[in-house]
């Protein structure tokens, strides 16, 4: 089988929230299931999601995510869904009794990192419990991918002219 055939089978991208790399310290990760209607999920075939200011909320015992703008479907009718409407997301009462937890008393918040199919055909959103960063731990951030990527260069380089 090739590398295209088993990427396939394994899981399909939607969309991912680039930005919560950059103001967020990832902590810890989930995958949850989520509750969509029948346009929501066509439109999200298309690709029609975004995740740029998207959180997620413990509102009784459920976890909620608010802010996910998925467009509506291109084929539907005057039944379409509203793209910003707060969406339920499916866990274990164990993995929410903890995100209660730490939400509340460490100060984390939930930042949805990626929506994506899984390989039997549902859809799925990584969660992540994160920190802010402060504006120097950004800085920081990026003074360490920069010398990283001079460091790989210099490597580079050197490596060719043997």
């Amino acid at each position: 089988m090739s590398d295209a055939a088993k990427a396939e089978k394994t899981e399909k991208g939607v969309a991912t929230n680039r930005k919560a790399f950059h103001d967020y310290r990832i902590d810890e990760r989930f995958e949850a299931g989520m509750v969509l209607q029948g346009t929501e999920v066509k439109a999200m075939r298309e690709g029609r999601v975004n995740l740029k200011d998207s959180f997620a909320r413990v509102d009784k015992n459920e976890v909620v995510l608010h802010n996910c703008h998925i467009s509506p479907y291109s084929h539907g009718n005057i039944m379409n869904h509203d793209p910003l409407r707060p969406r339920v997301l499916l866990l274990h009462k164990k993995e929410i009794r903890k995100l209660i937890g730490q939400t509340q008393q460490k100060g984390l918040t939930l930042v949805p990192l990626r929506i994506y199919f899984s390989p039997r055909g549902l859809a799925k959103v990584e969660l992540a419990l994160a920190k802010g960063k402060k504006e120097y731990d950004r800085r920081e951030t990026i003074k360490q991918r920069e010398a990283g990527r001079e460091m790989e260069r210099a490597m580079k380089g050197g490596r060719r002219k043997k």
